[in-house]
């Protein structure tokens, strides 16, 4: 790379957002480079929704998404749709399919989005970068300058698409909050957010025999917020889509109530059960509905002794109910940025437009994606958000909706996204080649 080259617009990440708003910004005539600090671009789509990419969700609204500054996120939303995705997709023949709470996931690999990604750059003409680690942000003579390794590049208008903090092991760094605390701008207090809880080591010692099972389950945080979905046992702790959703709500110390049998009325169940199998175990019976090693193992956790239907007294039967209906438990904390989903906080949207994301101190200067401060559910909403689809649109940048997608976390959406959403071949139309890959 030679030194003091000049581009229209510098992209840093090349993650879903980096890499939407680079093919956009290609497209619409500007020269555009993008760098990211990895070997291969759109590391955590590839992992997102089991591999297969839970890319958007049919039911995106504003109020899937945490902020400090909840209105943020409308005027995004109403520039970008998840339709305008889908129809992106559709026309790269990827097949797609369905799954719970509107979540769309993509018959084959997450591959297929990444791929279509990279062809969208390469009609845009956009020069990607791997590789390249940012050793420094200026702004002189309205030019911005980033130093890499090899040399420094300028250009009027910069991008910070950096994601957040959230799985390490794929290379995330605090570049995009630095590069924000350089030019002024406030940063929100980051935390790990969709990410599963630690438990105390006596409780996990006691639950130890679950991990691995899975149930429904309503789980409500100490504010009010609640979330029906499954619940999932591990050696650490508690997972599963239902605890993803709530850590987003969750304040270390407090406790969480969770309902494990929200989908049945188990007095009813436990009454006719008593009448038409008096002599039934209470182990037997609760294992038609809840799974063997669960109800063996609250059986243990709550001291219920042996007994059949008729020797449970009424108020035994009312203990052990409310037992499952009214579960208390405070976790010991999460798992942190090395599984999260995605992080909360960032980049303060008070900050920046709402229609550019351009920074209203700092013109030229975007932020788009995970750095930004506004944090969707599991289910594909993180993927579909305004930290998810921001679009600069300045003096050098095209007025339109461009460069709006934020990262595909993923959920498992992450990618759950939800609740954090092709059987056919795909057929990726890719063209003669004008995207440059380097490497340094």
């Amino acid at each position: 790379m030679s030194t003091g080259e000049q581009f229209d617009a510098i992209i840093i990440g090349a993650g879903a957002a980096g890499l939407f708003c680079a093919a956009q910004a290609g497209q619409r005539g500007l020269r555009v480079l993008l760098l990211d600090n990895g070997k291969k671009p759109g590391r955590k789509i590839l992992m997102s929704g089991g591999g297969r990419c839970n890319f958007t969700n049919l039911h995106v609204e504003p109020a899937a998404f945490l902020s400090q500054n909840p209105h943020f996120c409308k005027s995004a939303l109403s520039r970008y749709s998840q339709w305008d995705f889908i129809e992106l997709v559709r026309r790269h023949r990827i097949a797609f399919h369905e799954k719970t709470l509107g979540q769309l996931f993509c018959d084959d690999s997450a591959q297929q989005i990444v791929t279509l990604l990279l062809d969208e750059c390469q009609r845009g003409g956009v020069t990607l970068r791997m590789r390249s680690e940012v050793a420094a942000v200026e702004k002189r003579d309205e030019q911005f300058h980033v130093l890499l390794p090899g040399g420094e590049v300028t250009a009027p208008s910069l991008v910070v698409a950096t994601g957040g903090l959230s799985m390490p092991g794929l290379g995330a760094t605090p570049l995009g909050y630095r590069i924000a605390e350089r030019f002024g701008i406030p940063v929100v207090p980051t935390r790990a957010a969709l990410v599963p809880f630690t438990l105390h080591k006596p409780l996990l010692e006691s639950l130890g025999a679950l991990a691995g099972v899975a149930l429904p389950t309503q789980v409500e945080a100490a504010a009010g917020m609640s979330f029906r979905e499954n619940l999932l046992f591990t050696h650490r702790g508690l997972s599963g889509p239902a605890m993803l959703q709530i850590s987003s709500y969750w304040q270390n110390g407090e406790f969480l109530t969770l309902n494990l049998v929200p989908e049945r009325d188990l007095e009813a169940f436990l009454t006719e059960e008593r009448r038409d199998h008096p002599n039934q175990t209470l182990k037997n019976t609760l294992a038609k509905v809840l799974p063997r090693r669960f109800v063996e193992c609250w059986h243990t956790l709550l001291n219920i002794p042996e007994c059949t239907l008729t020797q449970l007294s009424r108020r035994q039967q009312n203990d052990w109910v409310m037992s499952l209906r009214q579960w208390r438990v405070q976790p010991n904390g999460t798992e942190g940025y090395r599984t999260a989903e995605v992080t909360q906080g960032g980049v303060d949207t008070r900050r920046l437009s709402s229609k550019t994301m351009e920074s209203r101190q700092v013109p030229g200067l975007y932020f788009i994606g995970e750095v930004v401060d506004v944090t969707g559910w599991l289910g594909a909403i993180t993927s579909s958000g305004p930290g998810a689809r921001p679009g600069p649109a300045g003096r050098r940048w095209p007025k339109s909706p461009a460069c709006e997608q934020r990262s595909f976390i993923p959920s498992p959406c992450h990618l759950y996204l939800g609740g954090d959403r092709t059987a056919g071949s795909a057929v990726v139309h890719g063209g003669t080649s004008s995207i440059q890959l380097m490497e340094k």
